[in-house]
């Protein structure tokens, strides 16, 4: 098995009235896993644990990636509103003791990576939410990280963009001598089967694994994947998961 990038072992978290787990989920390196699961299944809390910004209340968590080294999209962009996007991009960069102007220099690189090399100096105002979540990719891609975690970050965008930023994520990841390993939490089956290795889905009920159940072909996906018999086969067997996984609720 490949080295592992991040993993929670029996894990719980228990909130006032509710507690979440066991969890056990490891993602190896270089690995992309999408989580579905209903709303409160704990898919957010299982994205921080991984992220290290929440602590089990019992189990254990295992991260490869040292300080740094991890990158979050969150549901919005959370931008700096008085700052340029290059500025947005360089936070992170400047928060580890880079100097401006290289910090600078790289944020404009990252967001041209993304497709926004000539909206460096425009304000969030002035970017459409595509743009804008863009901007917090660059943010998140800057620093090379080993374990990019992504919450929900395009549900609030049109179907035609999701795609595009969606082939961006994987065109980004594969330009990677070593891709970092993804976790990208979604409520849309057909995006998680399309985006990654394999599908995890959350019980609503207790926030444990139901079903761990893999994608067909290669990342990045070829032209035309989305009408293959495999994908549609295997959109079908994790929404069949997932409604197994919501009754449990009931």
């Amino acid at each position: 098995m490949a080295d592992t990038a991040a993993a929670l072992s029996h894990v719980c978290v228990h909130f006032p009235g509710k507690a979440l787990g066991p969890i056990d989920l490891a993602v190896a390196a270089g690995e992309i896993v999408t989580l579905v699961g209903a709303s409160g299944a704990g898919k957010s809390t299982t994205l921080r644990l991984l992220a290290g910004l929440e602590r089990p209340s019992q189990g254990t968590l295992t991260r490869a990636a040292g300080p740094g080294r991890t990158g979050f999209v969150f549901q919005s962009p959370t931008l700096m509103p008085w700052a340029d996007a290059a500025a947005n991009v360089a936070l992170p960069l400047e928060l580890s003791g880079l100097a401006r102007d290289a910090a600078r220099q790289r944020a404009v690189q990252a967001l041209a990576d993304v497709g926004l090399g000539d909206r460096s100096d425009a304000r969030p105002n002035q970017l459409s939410g595509g743009m804008a979540m863009r901007v917090s990719l660059a943010r998140a891609l800057v620093t090379a990280p080993d374990l990019l975690l992504l919450d929900e970050p395009f549900a609030a965008l049109d179907s035609v963009t999701r795609r595009r930023l969606i082939e961006d994520i994987h065109r980004l990841w594969a330009a990677r001598a070593a891709p970092p390993a993804i976790v990208f939490v979604t409520h849309d089956v057909e995006e998680a089967v399309y985006l990654a290795h394999r599908v995890v889905v959350l019980s609503s009920a207790s926030g444990r694994v139901t079903a761990d159940l893999p994608c067909p072909g290669l990342l990045p996906r070829p032209d035309g994947w989305r009408t293959e018999a495999d994908y549609r086969a295997a959109v079908e067997a994790v929404a069949g998961a997932l409604e197994a996984a919501m009754g449990e609720a009931r």
